[in-house]
């Protein structure tokens, strides 16, 4: 088998191939919309774009389910745009090309976008088919969830008719999600003058890579690399152990993703830097030997690379590697009434150092919201001390669960019946858009489940095959049993 087209269901795997063909990358939603937009017209189904981007289509219940609770099926068009450093991809032209691995659906290179392509594709076959059995449907298509769900928290009051939301955005077949994680960003800047390196120096460029990354909410427990902090560790150690100064920084490029690759160009007397190159080879070893079954090959290349025009004052300097030491990064807490599920973590995503300004870009998540403001308020103090300007933004709250819920009551029930076990009730630590859409439309009743997906947010994303049959033939089943009104 040498393509998706012939996997199963096809009725979904083909639309999530023509999904792959459209550029989407978060921020670039002119395509998509427009696709979706059409594809709902071509049904013969009013379509139409809210005022913020989303795209609402609606289906109306087959015979005989008119007195069905509506259900409004929810999932979002974008996708993160990450790619390995030696593949040659432009997200906003380039179509993504997947393979079949096994039991696997992968990309080359770059990250597949089954979060949320397949929510996505599976939206489309419910609309087109004409052989199941279902009440009032709407689809909602959210736009630029990956970068902060603003087609969510633009979403305005009453533009829905349903009374259930199902959203098509967890990663775990046989769970399903009733709560979720609220987040901040919160982004420290700091402008200094820079000066000019002696032109007898010379300049070596640090570059740490090969880490798995992955999706700052669901792989955040997962205790892997973060290729800020390991090169901010390497970059504090130079300093100390070689005489020399920090002339640019870059590392991560989403907020949502652990970042996988960072470089910082350094300048250093001729004289001093006898023996770097072997300092670096067993600084390699050494953080591979302290990853060992986490990361699958952590690589840090020393380069020659000519004198930058530019190089951070000492004390600038010194203190953005310093605070960049000491913010917290990763596990904050776990909730206390369910020990494995995390409550608070932190992921440094962004640092960009050089050109006269210094940036760094985290996001904050918890599930408790007063946590979720000292993780905050910490990571406030911390860049402070640096003399950096904070700001927080786009802070939104979690999803608390309703153990209550008609739905979920429904749909477990459901899941037995076909499956012969019972479904993983749970609360997950990334952000989903339900208690954003909940928050703007009070009283809806929500699930979110999915298909099984691995490392959304990497390069080495990819959907388990046998999951995506048993998400859609739930899906199927639970619009054939939602409750009466």
């Amino acid at each position: 088998m040498s393509t998706i087209l012939q996997l199963a269901p096809q009725n979904v795997w083909k639309h999530f191939y023509s999904l792959t063909q459209i550029p989407r990358p978060s921020g670039h939603m002119e395509r998509i919309t427009e696709f979706l937009v059409n594809f709902g017209k071509s049904l013969g189904l009013e379509s139409f774009v809210d005022e913020v981007g989303n795209v609402i289509i609606r289906k109306p219940a087959t015979p005989g389910m008119e007195n069905r609770k509506g259900v409004i099926l929810q999932a979002h068009m974008d996708m993160v745009p990450q790619k390995n450093n030696d593949t040659v991809h432009d997200f906003t032209k380039d179509p993504i090309e997947t393979y079949i691995d096994g039991d696997w659906v992968k990309a080359k290179g770059t990250t597949l976008g089954a979060d949320n392509g397949l929510g996505v594709a599976a939206i489309m076959a419910v609309l087109e088919a004409k052989d199941l059995k279902h009440g009032p449907l709407e689809a909602l298509i959210t736009k630029d969830e990956e970068t902060g769900m603003y087609g969510a928290f633009g979403l305005k009051p009453g533009t829905l008719n349903g009374e259930i939301l199902l959203n098509l955005d967890s990663e775990d077949e046989g769970e399903l999600y009733i709560g979720c994680a609220g987040g901040i960003d919160i982004t420290a800047t700091l402008e200094y003058k820079e000066e000019t390196p002696a032109a007898d120096l010379v300049a070596r460029r640090i570059t740490l890579k090969g880490l798995r990354g992955g999706h700052s909410g669901l792989e955040i427990n997962q205790g892997r690399g973060n290729a800020n902090k390991l090169l901010t560790r390497i970059v504090h150690d130079l300093l100390i152990e070689f005489d020399c100064q920090l002339s640019s920084f870059e590392g991560g490029n989403m907020r949502n993703a652990i970042p996988r690759e960072a470089h910082a160009v350094l300048v250093f007397n001729p004289e001093d830097i006898e023996g770097l190159e072997d300092y670096i080879k067993e600084y390699e070893v050494q953080i591979n030997e302290e990853y060992t079954s986490i990361e699958e090959g952590i690589v840090v290349k020393l380069e020659n690379v000519d004198l930058p025009a530019a190089i951070v004052p000492e004390e600038i300097q010194d203190n953005m590697i310093s605070v960049l030491m000491a913010c917290q990064n990763g596990v904050m807490r776990m909730i206390p009434t369910v020990p494995d599920t995390v409550e608070t973590s932190s992921n440094l995503a962004i640092v960009t150092i050089g050109g006269g300004k210094a940036d760094v870009r985290i996001l904050a998540r918890s599930s408790c919201d007063t946590m979720k403001d000292f993780l905050a308020d910490s990571l406030t103090a911390c860049f402070s001390m640096a003399g950096m300007k904070v700001e927080l933004s786009g802070s939104y709250s979690g999803w608390q669960p309703n153990v209550d819920s008609p739905i979920l009551h429904a749909m477990t029930l459901s899941y037995k019946q076909q499956f012969g076990v019972e479904p993983a009730v749970k609360v997950i630590h990334a952000g989903l858009e339900c208690g954003i859409i909940g928050a703007n439309c009070p009283g809806l009743d929500m699930i979110s489940f999915g298909p099984t997906l691995r490392s959304p947010h990497s390069p080495d994303e990819r959907a388990y095959i046998p999951s995506v049959t048993k998400f859609y033939d739930f899906l199927v089943a639970t619009l054939e049993q939602t409750p009466e009104k």
